[in-house]
C-alpha cells in the first residue's frame, strides 16, 4: 500500500503560482499513475492532472492545461503539482491519488489518497 502526503498548499494572491508536492512511500510509484484532484466547498472531486513516469504524456482537464503542470521525481517518490496564473475558481482542498494501474480521471479509479491540502486563492 501507498501512503502519501501532500503539502505545499497556502494562501495565494489571483495571478499567483504554487507548487504542490505528494510524497509517496510503502512503494516505488514508477508504474502507478498519479492524479491530482480537486475539491472546492460544495462539489464534487474534480480531476485535474494525471501521469504515469513510466513515460506516458500527462493529462489534464480543460481549466488547468497551460497553467498547471504535472511533473515527478522518480529518485524522490515525489510527485509535484506546479500552479501558476491562479484564480478563484482554483481554491480548492487538493488532494493527490494513486494507482497501480492505469487509472483514468474518476476519483473511484485511485484506492490511495493523502490527506489533501488547502489552496486559496485571494482576488
Amino acid at each position: 500500500q501507498v501512503q502519501l502526503v501532500e503539502s505545499g498548499g497556502g494562501l495565494v494572491q489571483a495571478g499567483g503560482s504554487l507548487r504542490l508536492s505528494c510524497a509517496a512511500s510503502g512503494r516505488t510509484f514508477m508504474f502507478y499513475t498519479m492524479a491530482w484532484f480537486r475539491q472546492a466547498p460544495g462539489k464534487e472531486r474534480e480531476f485535474v492532472a494525471a501521469i504515469r513516469l513510466s513515460g506516458d504524456s500527462p493529462n489534464y482537464v480543460e481549466s488547468v492545461k497551460g497553467r498547471f503542470t504535472i511533473s515527478g521525481d522518480i529518485a524522490k517518490n515525489t510527485v509535484y503539482l506546479q500552479m501558476s496564473s491562479l484564480d478563484a475558481e482554483d481554491t480548492a482542498v487538493y488532494y493527490c491519488a494513486a494507482d497501480r494501474g492505469s487509472a483514468g480521471r474518476s476519483s473511484s479509479d485511485y484506492p490511495c489518497w493523502g490527506q489533501g491540502t488547502q489552496v486559496t486563492v485571494s482576488s
